[in-house]
């Protein structure tokens, strides 16, 4: 193909890309107010930026200090990592896709836009379940988890959550077909999944992790309601040794309160739109279809929130957060500072 075809080529799917866009209904639907418009991706841009910084400051806090390198935080990093993939990649077009009321980016990332979707949302439910899963260990059998949870399983349990979600989700919407019947002229990103699909999704992504959350978390604060009354009998009897004991498990039951913080705020922003998700097959109009659109930006939010949970309630992120910002990192032997407060 010469040059002059091949932009003649360009020309005229450039053309067709503009002929659908134009006669798609749901493309035409623009908001017709300036400022409203200008004040939207303003908002659009802030949010991503927080969201981006902020997971961003958590990464590099678990990566540069040794202190932060636990199994528990390589679990937070993971976490950080798939809301910080969300806030640069999902969060910017997603927005863009309710603000103009239709997809501009052409159908072959759409099904890449998707992709990645499902593969981020699948990884961040199940990096809060391991969270979940190692905060009951942690509590529950202190003496076989200081055995068990090393850093190295840590790691081997997250690189299978990412390659396993990957995989999965790849094949949940090869088989639907959704990366065969490709519509170039719809002026919409959907995905196409079957009755069967999508009820086996809502029990993998959905039912089995956050039941686990939930019933883990109940036995958590258990557990922790027993330390606390431990810790109390032990301050009343004065016992040194006892004392030290206390102090440990004021440590965990701190960390414990702090994720479980996480985890109600994650299952907040996440059950409105799975329980809206239910009824869309139901319930078959535009305004339905909207408001389901909207608790998945929900569900994104959750990505800028996060990093403020770990901010607001984490003292030791808040003083590694606070040597990061005042660029401190950089200076010799940095990596090495005591960054964790004695009750965490």
């Amino acid at each position: 193909m010469d040059l002059k075809t091949s932009g003649q080529t360009y020309l005229e799917n450039a053309n067709q890309t503009h002929l659908c866009l134009l006669s798609n209904s749901s493309c035409s639907e623009k908001i017709t107010s300036y400022e409203l418009y200008l004040f939207l991706y303003l908002c659009v841009a802030v949010l991503v930026v927080i969201t981006a910084c902020g997971n961003l400051l958590v990464i590099v806090s678990v990566c540069h200090f040794k202190q932060f390198q636990t199994p528990t935080n390589f679990l937070i990093l993971s976490l950080a990592f798939s809301d910080f993939l969300v806030g640069v990649f999902v969060m910017p077009f997603r927005f863009i896709m309710l603000i103009e009321s239709c997809w501009l980016f052409g159908a072959v990332f759409c099904v890449v836009f998707n992709l990645f979707v499902f593969h981020l949302t699948c990884v961040s439910v199940y990096n809060v379940s391991l969270i979940a899963v190692e905060r009951y260990m942690a509590l529950n059998n202190p003496f076989l988890y200081s055995l068990k949870a090393t850093v190295n399983v840590s790691l081997i349990a997250v690189s299978l959550t990412w390659a396993v979600s990957f995989f999965y989700n790849f094949v949940l919407l090869y088989v639907n077909g959704n990366f065969s019947d490709v519509n170039t002229c719809s002026g919409d990103c959907v995905v196409s999944i079957g009755d069967v699909s999508a009820f086996f999704d809502l029990v993998v992504v959905f039912i089995l992790p956050c039941a686990t959350m939930m019933i883990l978390y109940v036995k958590v604060f258990a557990i922790a309601r027993k330390h606390a009354i431990a810790i109390r009998t032990n301050i009343k009897n004065k016992r040194k040794k006892d004392v030290q004991s206390s102090d440990s498990m004021t440590s965990e039951r701190k960390a414990a309160k702090v994720l479980g913080i996480l985890v109600s705020v994650f299952l907040v922003c996440l059950v409105p739109y799975y329980i809206c998700s239910l009824f869309l097959g139901i319930i078959k109009s535009k305004f339905y279809y909207s408001l389901t659109i909207n608790m998945l930006a929900l569900f994104y939010l959750n990505s800028t929130i996060n990093p403020m949970i770990y901010a607001l309630f984490h003292p030791s992120f808040q003083k590694s957060m606070k040597l990061i910002l005042t660029c401190k990192i950089f200076s010799k032997d940095s990596s090495i500072i005591t960054v964790l407060s004695r009750t965490r």
